[in-house]
Protein backbone atom coordinates (compact mmCIF):
# COMPACT_ATOMS: atom_id res chain seq x y z
CA UNK A 1 0.00 0.00 0.00
CA UNK A 2 3.08 2.75 0.58
CA UNK A 3 4.07 2.34 -2.91
CA UNK A 4 0.28 2.92 -4.33
CA UNK A 5 0.58 5.93 -2.35
CA UNK A 6 3.52 7.19 -3.48
CA UNK A 7 2.70 6.90 -6.77
CA UNK A 8 -0.48 8.30 -6.48
CA UNK A 9 1.54 11.17 -4.95
CA UNK A 10 3.92 11.27 -7.31
CA UNK A 11 4.36 13.04 -11.15
CA UNK A 12 4.20 9.95 -12.65
CA UNK A 13 0.47 9.19 -13.70
CA UNK A 14 -1.03 5.66 -12.87
CA UNK A 15 -3.48 4.14 -15.35
CA UNK A 16 -4.89 1.09 -13.71
CA UNK A 17 -3.98 -1.36 -10.96
CA UNK A 18 -3.66 -5.18 -10.94
CA UNK A 19 -4.18 -6.90 -7.74
CA UNK A 20 -5.36 -10.65 -6.84
CA UNK A 21 -9.36 -11.54 -7.65
CA UNK A 22 -11.85 -10.99 -4.87
CA UNK A 23 -11.44 -13.71 -2.11
CA UNK A 24 -13.77 -14.87 0.56
CA UNK A 25 -13.00 -13.83 3.93
CA UNK A 26 -14.64 -13.61 7.22
CA UNK A 27 -17.42 -16.20 8.45
CA UNK A 28 -19.72 -15.55 5.99
CA UNK A 29 -17.18 -16.37 3.33
CA UNK A 30 -18.29 -12.81 1.19
CA UNK A 31 -15.71 -12.02 -1.40
CA UNK A 32 -13.84 -9.17 -0.27
CA UNK A 33 -11.57 -6.60 -2.60
CA UNK A 34 -7.94 -6.34 -1.89
CA UNK A 35 -6.37 -3.80 0.22
CA UNK A 36 -4.95 -2.72 -3.21
CA UNK A 37 -7.87 -2.54 -5.03
CA UNK A 38 -10.05 -0.74 -2.36
CA UNK A 39 -7.46 2.23 -2.70
CA UNK A 40 -7.72 2.07 -6.20
CA UNK A 41 -11.30 2.41 -6.05
CA UNK A 42 -11.08 5.44 -3.97
CA UNK A 43 -8.72 6.91 -6.36
CA UNK A 44 -10.89 6.33 -9.13
CA UNK A 45 -8.51 4.27 -11.16
CA UNK A 46 -9.79 1.05 -13.52
CA UNK A 47 -8.87 -2.01 -11.39
CA UNK A 48 -7.61 -5.44 -13.53
CA UNK A 49 -8.16 -8.82 -11.45
CA UNK A 50 -7.36 -11.20 -13.50
CA UNK A 51 -6.46 -15.17 -12.06
CA UNK A 52 -3.23 -15.34 -13.98
CA UNK A 53 -1.45 -13.05 -15.63
CA UNK A 54 -1.00 -14.29 -18.55
CA UNK A 55 -5.24 -14.93 -18.90
CA UNK A 56 -6.11 -13.33 -22.86
CA UNK A 57 -8.28 -11.18 -21.32
CA UNK A 58 -5.77 -9.25 -18.97
CA UNK A 59 -3.29 -9.58 -21.99
CA UNK A 60 -5.74 -7.67 -23.90
CA UNK A 61 -6.20 -5.26 -21.81
CA UNK A 62 -2.93 -4.51 -20.65
CA UNK A 63 -2.26 -4.10 -23.99
CA UNK A 64 -4.95 -1.10 -25.10
CA UNK A 65 -3.61 0.30 -21.78
CA UNK A 66 0.14 0.21 -23.40
CA UNK A 67 1.85 1.31 -20.08
CA UNK A 68 5.26 3.03 -20.35
CA UNK A 69 6.29 1.13 -17.29
CA UNK A 70 4.77 -1.65 -14.84
CA UNK A 71 6.05 -1.21 -11.24
CA UNK A 72 5.38 -4.42 -8.95
CA UNK A 73 5.00 -4.68 -5.49
CA UNK A 74 5.00 -8.30 -3.79
CA UNK A 75 2.40 -9.36 -6.73
CA UNK A 76 2.56 -13.26 -5.84
CA UNK A 77 2.93 -14.56 -8.95
CA UNK A 78 5.35 -14.96 -12.55
CA UNK A 79 5.00 -12.22 -15.00
CA UNK A 80 5.18 -14.52 -18.18
CA UNK A 81 8.16 -12.27 -21.05
CA UNK A 82 5.02 -11.76 -23.94
CA UNK A 83 3.38 -9.64 -21.05
CA UNK A 84 6.67 -8.21 -19.80
CA UNK A 85 7.29 -7.16 -23.02
CA UNK A 86 4.14 -5.16 -23.32
CA UNK A 87 5.02 -2.07 -21.46
CA UNK A 88 7.58 0.15 -23.35
CA UNK A 89 10.40 0.05 -20.37
CA UNK A 90 9.17 -3.59 -19.27
CA UNK A 91 7.83 -3.96 -15.44
CA UNK A 92 9.99 -2.73 -12.29
CA UNK A 93 10.04 -5.04 -9.27
CA UNK A 94 10.57 -3.66 -5.47
CA UNK A 95 12.31 -6.79 -3.77
CA UNK A 96 13.24 -6.31 -0.11
CA UNK A 97 16.56 -7.29 -0.45
CA UNK A 98 19.47 -6.23 -1.35
CA UNK A 99 19.55 -8.79 -4.18
CA UNK A 100 21.04 -11.06 -5.07
CA UNK A 101 20.79 -12.07 -1.53
CA UNK A 102 17.46 -13.44 -0.53
CA UNK A 103 15.07 -13.68 -3.87
CA UNK A 104 12.31 -15.26 -3.32
CA UNK A 105 9.10 -15.03 -1.31
CA UNK A 106 10.24 -14.59 2.17
CA UNK A 107 13.51 -12.01 1.90
CA UNK A 108 12.71 -10.51 5.03
CA UNK A 109 12.20 -13.42 7.27
CA UNK A 110 14.86 -15.44 5.73
CA UNK A 111 17.52 -12.67 6.88
CA UNK A 112 16.41 -12.41 10.50
CA UNK A 113 16.37 -15.99 10.77
CA UNK A 114 20.14 -15.89 9.50
CA UNK A 115 21.04 -13.21 11.55
CA UNK A 116 21.57 -10.56 8.56
CA UNK A 117 22.73 -7.45 10.28
CA UNK A 118 21.67 -5.80 7.37
CA UNK A 119 19.22 -5.89 4.43
CA UNK A 120 17.29 -3.48 2.34
CA UNK A 121 15.52 -3.05 -0.94
CA UNK A 122 16.45 -2.98 -4.77
CA UNK A 123 14.22 -1.97 -7.80
CA UNK A 124 14.98 -4.25 -10.77
CA UNK A 125 13.79 -4.72 -14.14
CA UNK A 126 11.39 -8.03 -13.85
CA UNK A 127 12.77 -11.08 -16.52
CA UNK A 128 12.13 -14.15 -16.37
CA UNK A 129 13.67 -16.22 -14.05
CA UNK A 130 12.94 -15.27 -10.00
CA UNK A 131 14.40 -11.97 -8.92
CA UNK A 132 17.26 -12.25 -11.54
CA UNK A 133 17.02 -9.25 -13.64
CA UNK A 134 19.31 -6.24 -13.38
CA UNK A 135 18.92 -3.87 -10.57
CA UNK A 136 18.27 -0.21 -11.00
CA UNK A 137 18.68 1.03 -7.17
CA UNK A 138 19.24 -0.28 -3.53
CA UNK A 139 18.90 0.99 -0.31
CA UNK A 140 19.74 -0.78 3.14
CA UNK A 141 18.28 -0.76 6.42
CA UNK A 142 19.87 -2.35 9.68
CA UNK A 143 18.24 -5.18 11.61
CA UNK A 144 17.49 -4.23 15.12
CA UNK A 145 18.12 -6.83 17.86
CA UNK A 146 14.63 -6.90 18.35
CA UNK A 147 13.30 -6.17 14.84
CA UNK A 148 10.36 -8.64 14.08
CA UNK A 149 9.53 -9.25 9.78
CA UNK A 150 6.61 -7.46 10.42
CA UNK A 151 8.25 -4.84 11.66
CA UNK A 152 11.12 -4.73 9.54
CA UNK A 153 8.63 -5.05 6.38
CA UNK A 154 6.82 -2.15 7.66
CA UNK A 155 9.84 0.44 7.35
CA UNK A 156 11.04 -0.96 4.19
CA UNK A 157 7.84 -0.73 2.89
CA UNK A 158 7.89 3.17 3.01
CA UNK A 159 11.49 3.45 2.67
CA UNK A 160 11.26 1.18 -0.53
CA UNK A 161 8.16 3.25 -1.75
CA UNK A 162 10.05 6.11 -1.87
CA UNK A 163 12.76 4.41 -3.72
CA UNK A 164 10.70 2.71 -6.26
CA UNK A 165 9.05 6.39 -7.69
CA UNK A 166 13.21 7.78 -7.88
CA UNK A 167 13.83 4.52 -10.00
CA UNK A 168 10.49 5.54 -12.50
CA UNK A 169 12.26 9.25 -12.09
CA UNK A 170 15.41 8.05 -13.16
CA UNK A 171 13.73 5.43 -16.29
CA UNK A 172 11.53 8.33 -17.68
CA UNK A 173 14.56 11.40 -17.42
CA UNK A 174 17.00 8.50 -19.10
CA UNK A 175 19.43 8.92 -16.22
CA UNK A 176 19.00 5.12 -15.01
CA UNK A 177 20.37 1.93 -16.15
CA UNK A 178 20.23 -1.20 -14.76
CA UNK A 179 23.13 -3.15 -13.90
CA UNK A 180 23.13 -7.37 -14.01
CA UNK A 181 22.95 -8.85 -10.89
CA UNK A 182 26.60 -10.77 -9.55
CA UNK A 183 26.75 -13.88 -10.28
CA UNK A 184 27.94 -14.96 -6.72
CA UNK A 185 26.40 -14.28 -3.41
CA UNK A 186 22.73 -15.40 -4.15
CA UNK A 187 20.62 -17.04 -1.87
CA UNK A 188 17.16 -18.39 -2.07
CA UNK A 189 13.77 -17.01 0.44
CA UNK A 190 11.29 -19.73 -0.13
CA UNK A 191 7.90 -19.28 1.92
CA UNK A 192 8.13 -19.24 4.93
CA UNK A 193 5.67 -22.75 5.85
CA UNK A 194 4.01 -23.31 9.43
CA UNK A 195 6.53 -25.99 9.42
CA UNK A 196 9.28 -24.01 9.59
CA UNK A 197 7.90 -22.03 12.13
CA UNK A 198 8.40 -24.59 14.75
CA UNK A 199 10.74 -24.34 17.23
CA UNK A 200 13.83 -27.00 18.04
CA UNK A 201 15.24 -26.29 21.32
CA UNK A 202 18.06 -28.09 20.40
CA UNK A 203 19.42 -24.89 18.92
CA UNK A 204 20.94 -22.23 20.96
CA UNK A 205 18.57 -19.46 22.20
CA UNK A 206 20.20 -16.66 19.83
CA UNK A 207 18.85 -19.08 16.82
CA UNK A 208 15.31 -19.82 18.41
CA UNK A 209 15.06 -15.41 19.26
CA UNK A 210 15.73 -15.36 15.66
CA UNK A 211 13.40 -17.76 14.22
CA UNK A 212 10.76 -16.29 16.72
CA UNK A 213 11.22 -12.60 15.66
CA UNK A 214 11.22 -14.06 11.73
CA UNK A 215 8.15 -15.92 11.53
CA UNK A 216 6.20 -12.82 13.57
CA UNK A 217 3.66 -12.18 12.98
CA UNK A 218 2.74 -14.91 10.43
CA UNK A 219 2.99 -17.62 10.17
CA UNK A 220 4.12 -17.19 14.06
CA UNK A 221 6.70 -19.22 16.05
CA UNK A 222 5.26 -22.49 17.60
CA UNK A 223 6.04 -25.11 20.24
CA UNK A 224 3.65 -27.86 21.74
CA UNK A 225 2.69 -28.07 25.51
CA UNK A 226 0.89 -31.19 26.03
CA UNK A 227 0.10 -32.19 22.57
CA UNK A 228 -1.19 -28.82 21.75
CA UNK A 229 0.69 -26.19 19.49
CA UNK A 230 1.61 -23.46 21.55
CA UNK A 231 2.21 -19.85 19.90
CA UNK A 232 5.51 -17.83 21.42
CA UNK A 233 5.16 -14.21 19.74
CA UNK A 234 8.37 -12.59 21.43
CA UNK A 235 11.08 -13.84 24.01
CA UNK A 236 14.50 -12.81 24.89
CA UNK A 237 17.40 -14.57 24.98
CA UNK A 238 19.68 -14.68 28.12
CA UNK A 239 23.15 -16.09 28.82
CA UNK A 240 21.96 -18.97 31.53
CA UNK A 241 22.57 -22.75 30.19
CA UNK A 242 20.96 -24.20 33.41
CA UNK A 243 18.35 -25.96 31.81
CA UNK A 244 17.82 -28.49 29.68
CA UNK A 245 16.28 -28.31 26.00
CA UNK A 246 12.85 -27.29 26.20
CA UNK A 247 12.65 -27.36 30.44
CA UNK A 248 10.55 -24.80 31.74
CA UNK A 249 11.29 -23.16 35.16
CA UNK A 250 8.18 -21.28 36.09
CA UNK A 251 8.01 -18.42 38.41
CA UNK A 252 5.27 -15.52 39.95
CA UNK A 253 6.82 -13.11 37.31
CA UNK A 254 8.34 -15.23 34.52
CA UNK A 255 8.75 -18.35 32.24
CA UNK A 256 12.28 -19.40 31.02
CA UNK A 257 12.76 -21.96 28.44
CA UNK A 258 16.55 -24.05 28.07
CA UNK A 259 18.35 -24.23 24.87
CA UNK A 260 21.58 -26.15 24.33
CA UNK A 261 23.07 -22.43 24.80
CA UNK A 262 21.70 -20.32 26.82
CA UNK A 263 17.72 -19.70 27.09
CA UNK A 264 14.90 -17.85 26.92
CA UNK A 265 12.19 -15.38 28.69
CA UNK A 266 9.26 -15.97 27.27
CA UNK A 267 7.20 -12.69 26.23
CA UNK A 268 3.53 -12.97 24.57
CA UNK A 269 2.48 -16.26 24.11
CA UNK A 270 -1.19 -18.15 23.17
CA UNK A 271 -2.13 -21.44 23.81
CA UNK A 272 -3.99 -23.56 21.88
CA UNK A 273 -8.03 -22.00 21.74
CA UNK A 274 -6.33 -18.84 24.15
CA UNK A 275 -5.72 -14.94 23.72
CA UNK A 276 -2.47 -13.99 23.50
CA UNK A 277 -0.84 -13.13 26.76
CA UNK A 278 2.20 -12.81 28.52
CA UNK A 279 4.05 -15.80 29.41
CA UNK A 280 3.77 -15.21 33.37
CA UNK A 281 -0.44 -14.91 32.92
CA UNK A 282 -0.24 -17.69 31.29
CA UNK A 283 1.36 -19.87 33.80
CA UNK A 284 -0.40 -18.69 36.54
CA UNK A 285 -3.41 -20.84 34.68
CA UNK A 286 -1.72 -23.82 34.34
CA UNK A 287 -0.89 -26.42 36.95
CA UNK A 288 2.43 -27.90 36.02
CA UNK A 289 3.57 -31.38 37.10
CA UNK A 290 7.54 -31.55 37.62
CA UNK A 291 9.38 -31.75 34.33
CA UNK A 292 7.21 -30.98 32.05
CA UNK A 293 8.60 -29.14 29.30
CA UNK A 294 7.68 -27.24 25.37
CA UNK A 295 7.88 -29.59 22.33
CA UNK A 296 8.54 -32.71 24.28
Amino acid sequence: MPSLEALLASDHEVIAVVTRPDAPSGRGRRLQASPVAERAARAGLEILRPERPRDPDFVARLTDLAPDCCPVVAYGALIPQPVIDIAKHGWVNLHFSLLPAWRGAAPVQHAIINGDQVTGAATFSLVKELDAGPVYRTITEPIGATDTAGELLQRLAISGARLLVETLDGIESGDLVPVPQPTEGISLAAKITVEDAKINWSRTAVAIDRRIRGCTPTPGAWSSFRGERFKINSAIPEDRDDLGPGQLEITKRSVRVGAVQGSLRLGEVQAQGKKPMQAADWARGVQFAPGETLGG
